[in-house]
C-alpha cells in the first residue's frame, strides 16, 4: 500500500517558514548532518506532491534546486513554468481525487507530501496522510507558516526519534486517523 508521508523541518515553535515566507534560518544549518538520513528517506519515494508556493520557491532557487527524478504533482490553479526534462504534473481540486493517480505514479514506493503545511493539512483532512517526519530545529521563529494547520484534531503515535549533531531532532509519527 502506498503511504503518504510529510517529511519536513520545523522551528521549535512549529513554523516551516518565517513570517516573510523564507527558510534562510533552515539553510543556515547546512545539510551535511542530514544527508545520509535524507538519502534513506528519498530512496523509498516514488512520487512527490507540493503546493504552488513550494514549487515557486524551488523554481526561484535556480536550476540546481530541482533534484527530484520521480513524478511531481503541483497543486495549483495556474500553469506555471516547468523544469525541462522532468515529469511535473499540475493539478487542482480535492486531494482525495488524486489518490489513484498519485499511487499509480509512486508504484511500489511512497508519496512524499513535500509541503507546505496547508497541503499536508489537506492530505490529513482527507485521511490520506500516514506519516509525519518532522525535524525540529533548535530555534524559535515566533511567527510564520505553520507546520500543519489542520482543521481537526489529529491523533499521532511516536514511532521513532533521531538526534542530529546540530541539536535538531527528527520526530517520526504515524497518524492514527483512518487513512484512505
Amino acid at each position: 500500500m502506498t503511504r503518504y508521508q510529510y517529511y519536513v523541518a520545523s522551528s521549535l515553535d512549529g513554523f516551516i517558514a518565517d513570517r516573510n515566507g523564507r527558510i534562510d534560518w533552515l539553510l543556515a544549518f547546512g545539510f551535511e548532518d542530514y544527508a545520509e538520513h535524507y538519502e534513506r528517506f528519498i530512496a523509498g519515494i516514488g512520487a512527490i506532491v507540493m503546493g504552488a508556493s513550494t514549487y515557486r520557491f524551488l523554481l526561484d532557487a535556480g536550476p540546481d534546486a530541482w533534484t527530484y527524478d520521480v513524478p511531481a504533482f503541483v497543486l495549483t490553479h495556474r500553469t506555471p513554468p516547468t523544469v525541462p526534462g522532468k515529469d511535473i504534473r499540475f493539478r487542482s481540486g480535492d486531494v482525495a481525487a488524486l489518490h489513484a493517480e498519485l499511487a499509480a505514479a509512486a508504484g511500489d514506493r511512497d508519496v512524499w507530501v513535500v509541503g507546505g503545511g496547508g497541503v499536508a493539512a489537506d492530505f490529513a483532512d482527507a485521511g490520506m496522510l500516514h506519516d509525519l517526519f518532522v525535524t525540529v530545529m533548535p530555534l524559535a521563529l515566533g511567527a510564520g507558516s505553520p507546520l500543519l494547520p489542520v482543521g481537526r484534531d489529529l491523533a499521532l503515535t511516536l514511532t521513532g526519534t533521531t538526534p542530529f549533531p546540530s541539536g535538531a531532532v527528527e520526530l517520526a509519527y504515524r497518524l492514527d486517523t483512518p487513512p484512505r
